[in-house]
């Protein structure tokens, strides 16, 4: 766990989490646990690969070939045992952009795009940006753990939902979907003829004894009616790199998707993203192995830490990415409070819950991708706070 336990000054380097506290939580004097990305370096074969890159010198425009191909359906079909064809691939720098791309290949202004609150800021955005409704469906929590509405998911589908948008595995609360909550959103999606667009970013960050399945690997059909987005960049913490990709294995919704990523100029990646994107896939799972038992650990820390010292916080309980969902409801504030407490009393820089929808009003998201050390002196800042308020 070494590798994990170097604490990295990130300050001046441009960061979002680090250099962007001031803006964001109105002083410098946090410790940031909020944006999702992780404070550890990316596999030492990346930073090589990047290395060696740069020093040829030359950064003209970059092809896509099997050779970044080739690691990305063998990476799908071995760590989610889904078969995938080069075809089926296409690029772009973000899942959020390939969101963007879809809803507007697949929907038109006025239609209405289903998510399950509460649910990744940039789902909000994707849709009312280009003039669609939000439709919401909101989770259930259940005895510290989140289930689907199945009727009022139905009940939406059945008034003209065009889209839905899932997030698999769940951020912010966590959730692995089971195969048979993902079969079922299947197939009321076919009943109703919805279009799933599948954020799968989190794919690989996953707790021990849980799997995360591909929606659209569990059958042809389902397939077909499916838009999967995947990128190497939550796991190996690529994000400013700007390389994923979607996999689409219907040709014709593909082709619409490849014409509207044309039309936006991003039918190519930029060249370190590429070079990243298949050193990751060729040589990172060791160091993701190792990480995914740190992650645990993390999580367990965390939760053991509030049940133990405070009965005023409640880790959700969570089965996969390095992002905890804290309910902070026994506080008894508003979601404004429960913010300036966190930033002035705490001085731990979270995301608050109302960033994912009003029903996290009550919560706060921690990002638990950072040394023992930074995990440790968070946790304690918010123990103290809570019990000395």
């Amino acid at each position: 766990m070494e590798l994990f336990n170097k604490v990295h000054d990130r300050k001046n380097t441009r960061s979002v989490k680090w250099d962007m506290l001031k803006p964001i939580f109105q002083t410098d004097d946090v410790l940031p646990m909020w944006v999702a990305d992780m404070d550890f370096k990316a596999p030492k074969e990346v930073n090589d690969a990047l290395v060696k890159r740069a020093e040829h010198g030359i950064f003209g425009y970059t092809v896509i070939d099997d050779d970044v191909k080739n690691p990305i359906v063998n990476w799908v079909m071995n760590r989610h045992k889904w078969h995938i064809k080069h075809d089926w691939l296409s690029f772009s720098p973000g899942v959020v952009t390939s969101l963007h791309m879809a809803i507007q290949a697949f929907t038109d202004p006025e239609d209405d795009v289903l998510i399950q609150t509460p649910v990744y800021t940039p789902f909000y955005s994707v849709i009312a940006q280009h003039n669609r409704n939000v439709v919401k469906n909101p989770l259930i929590l259940e005895d510290n753990y989140y289930k689907i509405d199945f009727t009022d998911f139905e009940e939406k589908l059945k008034q003209g939902v065009k889209a839905f948008i899932l997030c698999s595995p769940h951020n912010p609360v966590g959730r692995v979907w089971k195969e048979e909550e993902l079969r079922e959103m299947a197939r009321l999606c076919l009943e109703y003829n919805v279009l799933i667009l599948s954020d799968e970013i989190h794919c690989d960050l996953i707790f021990p004894g849980q799997r995360h399945i591909p929606i659209a690997s569990l059958s042809e059909e389902i397939a077909d009616q499916t838009i999967t987005c995947m990128s190497p960049s939550k796991t190996f913490n690529l994000a400013g790199l700007q390389a994923s990709y979607i996999i689409t294995t219907n040709k014709g919704k593909r082709d619409l998707l490849n014409k509207q990523l044309g039309k936006q100029g991003h039918h190519i990646l930029n060249t370190m993203g590429n070079t990243a994107m298949e050193a990751a896939y060729l040589h990172g799972e060791t160091w993701l192995e190792e990480l995914k038992v740190l992650l645990d650990d993390h999580q367990k820390y965390v939760t053991k830490m509030f049940d133990n010292h405070t009965e005023i916080l409640k880790v959700v309980h969570s089965e996969g990415t390095y992002l905890l969902w804290i309910d902070c409801s026994k506080l008894q504030m508003d979601s404004k409070e429960l913010k300036q407490f966190m930033i002035e009393k705490a001085k731990v820089g979270l995301n608050t819950g109302t960033e994912y929808g009003e029903e996290g009003k009550q919560f706060m998201r921690i990002n638990i991708a950072c040394p023992r050390e930074t995990l440790e002196e968070g946790v304690k800042r918010i123990i103290d706070a809570v019990n000395n308020r």
